[in-house]
């Protein structure tokens, strides 16, 4: 899948979505947890923090932080690794699938409704 935005075009349609969802009633995200949980929900599991850190190039503490915001709204949830009882798996939960499909189909809308020339 791929188009032929320009970066002023991809950036409307980026705006349109995050413009929708703020009116929305639902959790405004940090570019950070955005970047976590779409790395969770998009990227081959097991995650882990250290893992997580080390896909995003950022600190472990960072890492930690978004994870507690994210734990806190449900879209994602802890686990004890049951292999490795010192490790902490992150995990999907139902509301975060449904959050995630949702802001997917504000990027559709938006991109249909963005105009064609920068």
């Amino acid at each position: 899948m791929v188009s032929n935005f320009t970066a002023v075009q991809a950036l409307q349609v980026w705006r349109g979505a995050i413009v929708e969802s703020v009116r929305r009633d639902g959790p405004d995200l940090s570019a950070r947890q955005m970047a976590v949980v779409l790395t969770v929900y998009l990227t081959t599991p097991p995650h882990t923090v250290r893992g997580l850190a080390h896909d995003l190039n950022v600190s472990k503490p960072a890492i930690t932080r978004a994870l507690d915001r994210l734990s806190e709204l449900g879209l994602v949830k802890r686990k004890i690794d049951e292999a490795d009882r010192r490790s902490v798996l992150i995990q999907r939960t139902v509301k975060g699938s449904v959050f995630l499909r949702e802001f997917g189909d504000l990027i559709v809308a938006a991109a249909e409704t963005a105009p064609n020339s920068g």
